[in-house]
């Protein structure tokens, strides 16, 4: 396997670590699954009254307490119906979890995966700054905007002290004409 390298700041660094030890696991997991090769699978029906562990050797095999019955997992339902064992009797994968409680212990596992990686993405947009540029673009449009206002001001200010200028005779045109009217 490639060793991954993280030159980010400290904020990232523990959750990228924790995804690409996530990412890792999968990998290894797989390649662990795929390479032994296993036997046919008895059918599931043989295995009834015989016990949990047993039945559920076999990975399409649903195990139904009450009934003691060892079935084939009905995969044109997501869930089982009730009819052919109640979701608290049933188990599937292991023989110590009801499949109920391993549905919700499932999702909120997913839950927590989801909100994990929308931390992580949060937390590495934050860390790059992705949004810096859109917020120097507004504040340079607000400098530009304020300097306008200023600039109509100060000319509108101007304007108004040359009309008082010339009401009373202080124009600047010509700094002499004072003196000529002595």
């Amino acid at each position: 396997m490639q060793s991954v390298v993280f030159t980010m700041s400290g904020v990232c660094r523990p959750s990228a670590i924790a995804v690409a030890l996530i990412l890792c696991g999968f990998t290894l997991t797989t390649e662990a699954q795929t390479s032994t090769p296993s036997p046919a699978p008895t059918p599931c029906a043989l295995r009834s009254n015989t016990s949990c562990a047993e039945c559920l050797q076999n990975v399409t095999c649903l195990w139904c307490i009450p009934t003691q019955q060892c079935i084939d997992y009905p995969v044109r339902n997501i869930l089982p119906p009730s009819s052919v064992c109640p979701l608290t009797d049933a188990r599937w994968g292991v023989c110590w979890v009801n499949f109920q409680i391993l549905i919700i212990s499932m999702s909120v596992l997913a839950g927590i995966i989801i909100i994990a990686i929308l931390v992580c993405c949060f937390c590495c947009c934050k860390c790059e700054r992705i949004g810096s540029k859109r917020e120097d673009a507004k504040v340079e449009r607000q400098t530009r905007a304020r300097k306008a206002r200023q600039k109509a001001k100060r000319t509108e200010m101007q304007l108004r002290h040359d009309e008082i200028r010339q009401k009373y005779g202080l124009a600047k045109d010509n700094p002499y004409s004072r003196m000529n009217d002595h």
